[in-house]
């Protein structure tokens, strides 16, 4: 496959050019999946361009029945993450976990540190995992973590996960522009 080179598109039409519509369509008669689907689609439907990805969060999980969200977020968004836990704890129960969690340091694991004899604890996803895990989150949300640190969070999470920030300090982590805006955060969520 090479979607990205296709000129025509006529799946949007209903075209097939695969061979796993039928395993993929009977993958989806699973309930939880086929939920999930019908919320996701219904919300683009109604509110297409018109919410933030933080809003669509919230409305996703009510609709979807999550009570419990899991926040696995990167140490230099602490404040950040602070305003995003007083947005959710109004509506839901939230459970967060640093990346530094457990204090180990790089040297544990033969990686560099940023200053000479300096002691500088490695990221963690695993050990924010696990301890979301414990929680019984119902989704975890990826804030901020690094490339690749995503991606071990993501294999080692029970609940499925989602991410609300990107990291990218180059651009502001752009997604994130519903928090840094103090205008928006106090017209929209009274923060």
């Amino acid at each position: 496959m090479n979607c990205a080179m296709c000129e025509a598109k006529q799946c949007r039409e209903g075209m097939d050019c695969t061979d796993i519509r039928g395993d993929v369509i009977n993958v989806y008669k699973d309930r939880g999946n086929r939920k999930i689907l019908r919320i996701a689609s219904t919300i683009e439907s109604e509110f297409d361009m018109r919410m933030s990805r933080l809003q669509e969060l919230i409305l996703f999980c009510k609709r979807v029945g999550y009570r419990h969200l899991g926040v696995a977020f990167c140490i230099g968004l602490e404040e950040e993450m602070r305003i995003l836990h007083e947005i959710l704890a109004k509506r839901f129960t939230i459970s967060s976990v640093c990346c530094k969690v457990c204090g180990i340091n790089r040297k544990a694991f033969g990686l560099p540190s940023p200053g000479e004899g300096r002691v500088s604890a490695a990221c963690n996803p695993i050990a924010q995992a696990r301890i979301l895990n414990q929680s019984r989150t119902d989704l975890n949300i990826i804030f901020g973590l690094c490339m690749g640190n995503d991606i071990l969070f993501s294999k080692y999470s029970d609940a499925p996960v989602t991410t609300l920030v990107v990291k990218d300090r180059l651009l502001a982590h752009n997604p994130i522009g519903a928090i840094y805006s103090n205008l928006y955060r106090r017209s929209v969520w009274g923060v």
